[in-house]
């Protein structure tokens, strides 16, 4: 029989149909998971809200939420950790994310890009010096890969280590800026030139000698976290901090990013829901014309799609941890230890961490904007909060690599996998050309959503029409689609949606199964992402064929789009007026 690890390898999703059937919903949250989201959920109320935004209380924080088990959460229990699975992990990531986004930043940054290198690349001897006493709280970590003339471009970093003469240490020149945590950790994983050219990472200890700070930055938002440049002049560090092997230290920079770009995903899902639940208190305080604003049905609309949004990126988030962990518990039962275990999940699933990232961050964009235009005047005063968490989360679209470099990557990391003949998607994508050429089947779906699986099966077949046709037009030497990045940026906007469709269609099918109180308001939000989905993927993918096709061709593939958008018009505005009345009724996120 086919393993998980068989049938749900990273990006099969665009090709195949998923499996609907055990997956981990928060509907199906059991009651040890709902002991640790409370417990997380009471510290970022008490105290997370009340000092999160304040620089020199970070370091306290931390040192709480290693007391609570939180920092080493997803640390293997010999190393100091709990050790807990990718499911509990996500919840605990969605609650710390219901805090403030300082707060959020310094967590992301310790406990996933600071400590993951460690545990994923180091040597024995450092997991054991480093990862208890960071695991506990007691020591906090940073990463240093950012320079002034290296950002998405990092392995074009200028700062170089060079081996004494003594073979003892590496001595460190450069500099290093935008760099999470650094006023106050006391580990920093740093990623020099070796001899010029081999890119290579170090664990630098807090106090080695010729390493200086530079002073906080003076940010648009975020402005309790802190953020500085790091000066190396002569640093020395000791042979033994070399992190991995010489040269391979692209592995360790790409490969802690996808779970970095995760983890980013599942903070700003917490982040979505604590704002939708800040817009329907003050829409239903505020009054204009003698009734409260949340009667309006603009304001509805807009609590509605925020509610939408979140939902949907809760669904996905839970879908990958799902994933992550199942790849994970395979590889552990074959014999890998639990690091490199996860290393190997995360990597497989580097596509969908990156919708995630992608998704969330845009998600928590639209809804900290609307949050601002639902306090109209008081919402652009800095005396309030949603002036705050506007200039906070700007943020998620540039870091962890911003989200152009991001949709390049997905549709790079695709073809990629394709070329390489892990994934098979000239088979897929000829059989829909043939069914172009032909009359259109007959098909029918079962199940209790059979139109959205039709739709879901025609976003596919839309996304193999335009990427096939785009490797053909590449091959003929018509087109040389890594210099067009538009046309790349439309692909991996279909990729997103398809995405994201069928992991709330996916959901919906468990939760129907269940005794769901909500279940009406829940195939509202499918069935309206579902037709707003549908138009944009209608429209990236014309544009763009319309880049680079033209004449018959260009028109049967046109034709082909047509054939496959082809929902049937929904009342948008009832099934948005049912949502928000839900979340206006229990004066809060509902879902």
């Amino acid at each position: 029989m086919d393993t998980i690890v068989e049938k749900f390898k990273g990006g099969a999703f665009l090709i195949k149909d998923y499996y609907f059937g055990d997956d981990y919903i928060p509907e199906k949250m059991n009651e040890d998971q709902k002991m640790i989201r409370d417990m997380v959920r009471e510290f970022v109320e008490k105290e997370v809200w009340t000092r999160g935004h304040i620089l020199d209380q970070q370091p306290s924080l931390m040192d709480e939420a290693g007391e609570l088990g939180l920092v080493g959460a997803h640390i293997p229990t010999q190393y100091g950790g709990q050790e807990l699975d990718t499911i509990l992990n996500t919840i605990i990531g969605e609650e710390i994310g219901r805090g403030d986004a300082s707060f959020c930043t310094t967590f992301a940054a310790n406990t996933g890009i600071g400590m993951l290198p460690i545990l994923y690349y180091g040597t024995e001897e450092q997991k054991q010096k480093y990862l208890p006493d960071l695991s506990s709280g007691k020591l906090k970590a940073s990463y240093c890969l950012t320079e002034p003339s290296s950002g998405s471009d990092a392995l074009g970093a200028k700062t170089k280590a060079i081996l004494n003469a003594e073979g003892t240490q590496y001595i460190l020149n450069g500099q290093k800026m935008w760099i999470s945590n650094a006023g106050f950790a006391d580990v920093f994983i740093v990623f020099a030139q070796v001899d010029g050219d081999k890119f290579t990472g170090f664990i630098v200890d807090k106090g080695t000698a010729g390493m200086v700070l530079g002073e906080e930055e003076h940010k648009l938002g975020i402005k309790g976290s802190s953020t500085r440049q790091i000066f190396f002049e002569n640093a020395p560090v000791p042979v033994e901090n070399v992190l991995g092997e010489i040269g391979k230290g692209h592995l360790i920079a790409f490969n802690v990013l996808n779970m970095g770009r995760f983890k980013l995903g599942v903070l700003v899902g917490g982040g979505c829901k604590i704002i939708t639940t800040r817009a329907v208190k003050y829409a239903l305080e505020r009054e204009q014309f003698k009734t409260p604003i949340a009667n309006f049905g603009a304001i509805q609309h807009k609590i509605a799609e925020m509610a939408i949004k979140a939902y949907v990126l809760e669904s996905t988030n839970y879908r990958i941890a799902d994933l992550i962990e199942d790849w994970k518990s395979s590889a552990i039962e074959e014999g890998l230890p639990y690091q490199q275990a996860l290393l190997d999940a995360a990597e497989e699933y580097a596509i969908e961490c990156a919708i995630s990232k992608i998704y969330g961050s845009e998600c928590i964009d639209y809804a900290v904007d609307e949050l601002v235009q639902i306090h109209g005047g008081f919402g652009f005063s800095e005396e309030y909060i949603p002036a705050r968490l506007f200039r906070d989360n700007r943020i998620n679209r540039i870091y962890e690599g911003t989200n152009e470099i991001n949709r390049l990557l997905l549709v790079n990391m695709l073809l990629r996998r394709v070329m390489k003949g892990e994934l098979d998607m000239v088979g897929p994508a000829w059989a829909v050309q043939k069914e172009l050429a032909g009359m259109p089947k007959m098909e029918t779906f079962e199940g209790p959503y059979p139109t959205e699986s039709k739709a879901l099966s025609h976003f596919k077949k839309i996304l193999l029409i335009v990427a096939g046709a785009g490797a053909k037009y590449q091959m003929d030497g018509k087109v040389d689609l890594k210099n067009e990045q538009e046309i790349l940026m439309n692909i991996a906007d279909i990729m997103v949606d398809v995405f994201n469709a069928e992991s709330v269609l996916a959901r919906l099918i468990e939760v129907n199964k269940m005794n769901d109180p909500k279940l009406s308001e829940k195939e509202a939000i499918l069935k309206v992402f579902f037709h707003d989905a549908q138009d944009r993927i209608a429209k990236n993918s014309v544009d763009a064929l319309a880049s680079f096709a033209s004449g018959d061709e260009l028109k049967v593939m046109l034709m082909g789009i047509k054939r496959f958008t082809k929902l049937e018009p929904i009342n948008v505005k009832e099934y948005r007026k049912k949502i928000a009345a839900k979340i206006i009724a229990e004066e809060q996120y509902a879902f």
